[in-house]
């Protein structure tokens, strides 16, 4: 499963944001299915509380379950305090804390996002580094050329 960020929540509804085609182009090429959490919805509805149609489309991806929730409960709320804090100077927001931590409970590590600064700075459990999706200009190229390698060989 790969986690969805508030971002491409709004970019795939709205043809007007600044990442709406790279989002939908992602989604096409997506194979495995995608989850989110409620504070990112919530995020996700906030910003399009302007374009009511927005919103209904948001929801719609969650009734289909082209986005699945992911379930956070009492348990995971600690942890999320803890990441906030430790990420202060970012700052963290309750809907990333949720995504870190349902990536290290869940022992996920791709996360859909147009946030890449926060989610480069961003650790699962001590280490590991999240993988972005969309990738960043410089991993997009070093996978061209690898390609690239393959087909002449």
């Amino acid at each position: 499963m790969i986690l969805v960020d508030a971002g491409p929540l709004v970019a795939l509804v709205d043809a007007s944001d600044e990442h709406h085609a790279r989002c939908v182009e992602v989604l096409r090429d997506l194979e495995e299915p995608m989850g989110t959490v409620w504070p990112a919805v919530n995020e996700a509805l906030d910003r399009l509380r302007d374009v009511p149609a927005g919103q209904d489309a948001v929801l719609e991806l969650l009734r289909r379950g082209t986005v699945r929730l992911v379930p956070l409960d009492q348990e995971d709320v600690a942890r999320m305090k803890d990441l906030m804090v430790k990420y202060r100077d970012q700052p963290m927001d309750l809907a990333d804390a949720a995504l870190v931590r349902v990536a290290e409970r869940d022992g996920l590590d791709r996360v859909f996002t147009v946030d890449r600064t926060d989610f480069e700075v961003y650790r699962i459990g001590k280490r590991k580094s999240f993988r972005i999706v969309p990738e960043g200009p410089a991993r997009r190229r070093r996978r061209q050329r690898r390609v690239a390698r393959k087909r002449r060989a």
